[in-house]
């Protein structure tokens, strides 16, 4: 799976389908109960029956049958961690599931793409899901080279997800990250003659999938000169009509800051300014400071006449947390009650956060069950005990007031050293 993921809201599959869809799907969603009379009567496990007739459904040319049955996997999969029932037969699916994205509308293109997403997810990293990576990829490429955007949210996802599971290295990771990277900066791409226009929701669904699949380069170096470009769209992009595509944009940038990606060393004390070491630290201090600015006005932005106050406030939460972190190294924290048993999934760092956003998104309904049963969710991410677990909610907010406060004194002890630092280094320079 994606290399460096482990220290380092809902699917979107119902989202992109047309009104029209939706009598077909709520019928085809209840293909599992419809089948519960013949569980007493088949000497099998019952949902390994139902399942098995889903996947016979796949080989059937009318599209709808196809389409159903899609409903009914993706159904199975969110709502059960369905590894033995796949061991041997994901290569079977995953086949199926990509003939569904070369012949299947756009309905079942989306399904199909979801499918192989989870597919991969309940798999988990090693071999198969590396086969399931390089048997997709062309074909969801494909697709994004293509006109039919209301496919690309779904296969955004999907070819992030099969890359973070299935890479082996950095070579096949940047495949995919250039694929998506052309989406959110078109005059990237090969065809620089014609390029596209894509819609606000495509574009951000395009910096999401690439943010989390840029995690997973963290324990690579990186040279700086690579990521110009990448840093100079992103900023354009906080200046964007659509607010989600600038709270994508920001959460990219942040991890950016995180990553380190913008940091340039000199090795000599006096560079010479034709230096290009040195030219590329004072743009990349540029930049810095550019994109600094721009958060700290987005996270006090004013709402104004007929403004979105749920999604400005979203926005204001999230730009204040990015400028916590640039200006005073306060780290993003985030807990999700996962069970009694295995207690809480915490996250502290916009790595984990970009991850568990993504993940939590993607698996809808079905994540606390795979957060619960999935194998590779407890390698990503690490749980531990609720410590407020049976206290009274007066005893709990006692708790969590004192937790917050000692974040804070570590987060202040850790700003001073950081300042410290920084002085001595500039003394050093004088």
């Amino acid at each position: 799976m994606g290399k460096g993921s482990k220290k380092n809201k809902g699917s979107r599959a119902g989202d992109q389908l047309d009104s029209s869809d939706t009598d077909s799907i709520s019928s085809s969603s209840t293909v599992m109960s419809d089948c519960a009379p013949v569980y007493t009567t088949e000497h099998v496990t019952s949902n390994d029956f139902v399942l098995d007739k889903l996947i016979d459904a796949l080989y059937e040319k009318r599209g709808s049958t196809r389409e159903n049955a899609l409903v009914g996997l993706v159904d199975a999969f969110e709502s059960f961690v369905l590894l033995p029932f796949i061991e041997n037969k994901f290569a079977t699916l995953s086949q199926l599931f990509i003939n569904s994205i070369k012949k299947g509308s756009a309905k079942e293109t989306i399904l199909a793409s979801r499918a192989i997403g989870l597919l991969s997810l309940t798999i988990g990293g090693g071999p198969s899901s590396h086969e399931i990576m390089e048997e997709s990829l062309p074909e969801l490429c494909r697709i994004l080279a293509g006109s039919d955007q209301s496919k690309m949210p779904a296969v955004l996802d999907c070819l992030a997800l099969v890359t973070f599971v299935g890479a082996n290295d950095l070579d096949e990771t940047e495949v995919a990250l250039k694929a998506i990277w052309e989406v959110i900066h078109p005059k990237s791409g090969s065809n620089v003659g014609t390029v596209k226009k894509y819609r606000p929701p495509v574009v951000a669904a395009a910096i999401t999938a690439w943010s989390f699949l840029l995690t997973t380069i963290s324990n690579w170096r990186r040279n700086p000169e690579n990521w110009k470009e990448h840093i100079m769209h992103l900023s354009t992009l906080l200046e964007a009509d659509d607010r989600a595509v600038r709270m994508a944009a920001g959460e990219a940038i942040a991890l950016f800051f995180e990553l380190k990606l913008l940091d340039v060393r000199l090795a000599e004390e006096s560079p010479a300014e034709k230096d290009p070491k040195y030219q590329l630290f004072i743009y990349m201090q540029g930049m810095k400071a550019k994109v600094t600015g721009q958060i700290d006005t987005l996270a006090g932005e004013a709402g104004g006449k007929g403004a979105d106050k749920k999604n400005l406030n979203d926005q204001r939460e999230l730009f204040q947390k990015i400028w916590d972190y640039i200006k005073d190294g306060w780290s993003p924290e985030e807990t999700v009650k996962i069970s009694s048993k295995l207690g809480i999934l915490r996250v502290s760092s916009w790595t984990e956060l970009i991850q568990l956003n993504f993940l939590r998104r993607f698996l809808g309904r079905g994540f606390l069950k795979h957060a619960q049963g999935n194998s590779l969710l407890h390698e990503i991410f690490n749980f531990g005990v609720d410590k407020t677990d049976g206290l009274s909610n007066i005893a709990k907010k006692i708790y969590r007031s004192e937790e917050e406060k000692e974040r804070a004194l570590r987060l202040n002890k850790d700003r001073k050293i950081a300042q410290a630092k920084k002085q001595s280094i500039l003394i050093e320079q004088v």
